[in-house]
């Protein structure tokens, strides 16, 4: 089961979510290795970009051989845009550009940014058909929300305007930026996007769990594919499991805990060689806990686990446990990453009564500088 987005050909249709400190080339070519899909690596400031910033610089470098290339980009300037999209193909040579207008951080939201530039529709066109302009052939995608809270739902008229500026594929993560990332995902939202998008694909997101959701969200709106965040966080193997469900075989079973563990080593090896030993394994701790979560180890394995400072440390703390624990059922659909949320959404002074103006917003490229 095929996806085409613009030139690119997506089997199974499965996109991995850029997600803040974890896509990068180390997280994405562990993803790859249990199953195929777009893997598209976190955002990165337009901005930033031009600069040559060097920590941006990092997040758009790729793996030997790693095919498509893909980025994602956080910008607010049309002009810019442009520059940073031409950039990314002429330079880095990508394969693909997602444009992010769906992050509910509030250092964003109050700037004008993310989730809630869409409300100024005309921004979001020139945008758009800024970066298609620029990308010479390059498939272009926009990431969307459903709107900045249930009074501002923006998701179809942004779907609509992508489509009409020659966006080749629309992203909608199925909750406001209110809802942060705290209860259900709407999925009746995604079905309205593809209902409204109808000469490109529609992607859902939200609440991807298991391969058996990413089938029930296909079925239940008619999407075309579905984009994977919190839900491989711990669990790279879900990739394996999403090829499986969409050519219809068997799934295998979870993994006991002496996968997890061989997983665990090569995710901090690949982190160090993409880096240093010192920043991968640093970089490695924020992951443990999802690697671990359901498992009967006790507070103390995981607090030592979580400070580990070298690969030798890592190993031999890894080494002590009972490999043959069985995964947890019930950490099947445990949440990992983010969780928090409601929130009432910070935005610019009288950002909803301005919704014509096409001034980019000021300062807010400059809300996460570097990347």
């Amino acid at each position: 089961m095929a996806l085409s987005i613009g030139r690119l050909d997506v089997d199974p249709p499965v996109v991995l979510a850029p997600m803040a400190g974890v896509t990068n080339a180390a997280f994405r070519h562990l993803c790859r290795g249990y199953g195929d899909g777009l893997f598209v690596s976190e955002m990165v400031m337009a901005s930033a970009l031009l600069q040559t910033n060097e920590r941006t610089m990092r997040m758009v470098s790729f793996g030997p051989g790693e095919t498509p290339r893909s980025v994602q980009l956080y910008t607010v300037d049309p002009k810019v845009t442009a520059a940073a999209v031409h950039r990314l193909v002429e330079e880095v040579g990508v394969d693909h550009v997602d444009l992010n207008f769906g992050c509910p951080a509030a250092k964003v939201t109050r700037k004008g940014g993310g989730a809630a530039l869409p409300v100024h529709r005309l921004l979001l066109r020139d945008i758009v058909g800024a970066a298609v302009g620029a990308a010479g052939g390059v498939p272009v995608t926009v990431k969307l929300r459903i709107g900045v809270d249930d009074r501002t739902p923006t998701h179809l008229d942004a779907g609509r305007i992508a489509e009409a500026e020659g966006a080749a594929a629309v992203l909608l993560h199925a909750r406001t930026a209110e809802q942060l990332y705290s209860g259900a995902a709407d999925w009746r939202a995604i079905g309205e996007l593809k209902a409204a998008v109808t000469s490109v694909p529609v992607l859902g997101n939200g609440d991807i769990w298991e391969a058996a959701d990413a089938l029930a969200m296909m079925s239940g709106t008619g999407c075309d594919g579905v984009v994977v965040g919190r839900g491989c966080l711990g669990r790279p193997w879900l990739f394996r499991d999403l090829a499986d469900a969409f050519a219809g075989r068997p799934l295998q079973e979870p993994p006991h805990l002496g996968e997890v563990v061989d997983t665990m080593l090569d995710h901090a090896r690949l982190l160090c060689d993409h880096r240093d030993e010192r920043s991968g394994t640093r970089d490695f701790r924020k992951h443990v806990s999802w690697y671990l979560a359901g498992f009967p180890l006790g507070g103390d394995v995981r607090h030592r686990l979580a400070m580990v400072s070298s690969l030798d440390e890592l190993a031999a703390l890894l080494e002590a446990l009972d490999r043959s624990l069985p995964f947890p059922e019930h950490a099947l659909r445990q949440p990992r990453g983010h969780t928090n949320g409601p929130r009432p959404v910070a935005l610019p002074h009288r950002w909803r009564e301005t919704a014509e103006d096409v001034t980019p917003p000021e300062g807010a490229d400059l809300v996460a500088s570097g990347g």
